[in-house]
């Protein structure tokens, strides 16, 4: 084997031990999304993926994405929540508004279902608001109070 092809055989055999990229494909068009500024993953999943025209967002909690850690406070946390959804969603062009369907967790029906309106009302505005469905859990990951997941409506910019 010549000098060049041993050196292009050595180039691709080093490209399969490189991390994935933030941002993978699968071969029917899935695009896995990590935009700049998110929170990181704790497991086997990530932040969200586009199909088509709609971009789906896994379930986010009240994490700072600078520190990793969840914010104090239950209103912030909800808010916080939410933030780190519509990041998701707004890196592929998608507002609030395009949001078609919610579904939040909270550990505390009563306690945690009108914060999350009055959060969902200080972010929407007086709407109007997607469908929405809000589920009590017995338990969160770190013992959260709220999680909260999001389809999203954003065509394809051809």
């Amino acid at each position: 084997m010549s000098a060049p092809n041993r050196l292009s055989a050595a180039f691709a055999a080093a490209l399969l031990f490189l991390p994935a990229a933030a941002s993978a494909q699968s071969p029917n068009g899935v695009k896995t999304l990590s935009p700049a500024g998110a929170i990181k993953p704790t497991g086997t999943w990530n932040l969200g993926t586009r199909a088509g025209d709609f971009v789906f967002v896994a379930g986010m909690r009240g994490i700072d994405p600078a520190t990793n850690a969840l914010v104090p406070g239950d209103e912030a946390r909800v808010k916080q929540a939410f933030l780190n959804m519509k990041l998701i969603a707004e890196s592929e062009g998608a507002t609030l508004q395009d949001a078609v369907r919610l579904v939040v967790y909270v550990t505390d029906m009563f306690r945690f279902r009108p914060v999350v309106n009055k959060v969902q009302e200080e972010l929407w505005g007086k709407g109007p608001y997607p469908p929405r469905t809000i589920i009590e859990v017995d338990r969160l990951n770190q013992d959260d109070i709220v999680e909260v997941e999001g389809t999203f409506y954003a065509p394809v910019k051809k």
